[in-house]
């Protein structure tokens, strides 16, 4: 995957869903990467505001047995340190749970850019309620991923959202 995704329909201020859905194809790489691990299918990519990847990553929570390790804790550890988030975009495939959007509102991140979110709502309406923009692209391979895993592991699946 490239470093930066060409942004050739807009400025960093003005951003499409275009442009978007070009970053989303990054945390679809992940989350097929995760799945192929025998992992949950989610994936995340950070991004600042012109369309330069600063980190990505998947869920780990399974491979690492490690609950804190959703996609994008790791796509944000991946990215490394910086003075400041708020011009950064974070992109995932399915709608951040409460701990990734705790993560999102703690550094300030301005945009959060969800594959889809009928599966599952996680924080988005508190997110949207903070300030952040939020953008629901609303993808059909996004919603096939994890709607196949969870039919195939739905015990796996209600882990990763705290269902007992």
């Amino acid at each position: 995957m490239p470093d930066s995704i060409p942004m050739p329909h807009s400025t960093p201020q003005a951003l499409t869903d275009k442009d978007y859905a070009l970053m989303l194809e990054t945390a679809i790489a992940e989350a097929r990467l995760g799945l192929a691990e025998g992992g949950v299918p989610i994936g995340a990519a950070l991004f600042d505001s012109a369309g330069t990847l600063l980190g990505r990553g998947h869920n780990r929570r399974v491979q690492d047995s490690d609950p804190a390790m959703h996609a994008e804790t790791s796509a944000f550890r991946n990215a490394g340190r910086r003075k400041s988030y708020r011009d950064t975009i974070m992109v995932t495939t399915l709608a951040p749970c409460w701990y990734c959007s705790g993560l999102v509102r703690q550094f300030g991140i301005g945009t959060v850019v969800v594959g889809e979110n009928r599966t599952f709502q996680g924080g988005l309406d508190w997110l949207r309620e903070s300030g952040v923009k939020v953008v629901v692209l609303d993808n059909a391979e996004c919603r096939e991923l994890l709607g196949d895993f969870i039919l195939a592991k739905p015990e796996v699946w209600n882990e990763d959202i705290g269902v007992d």
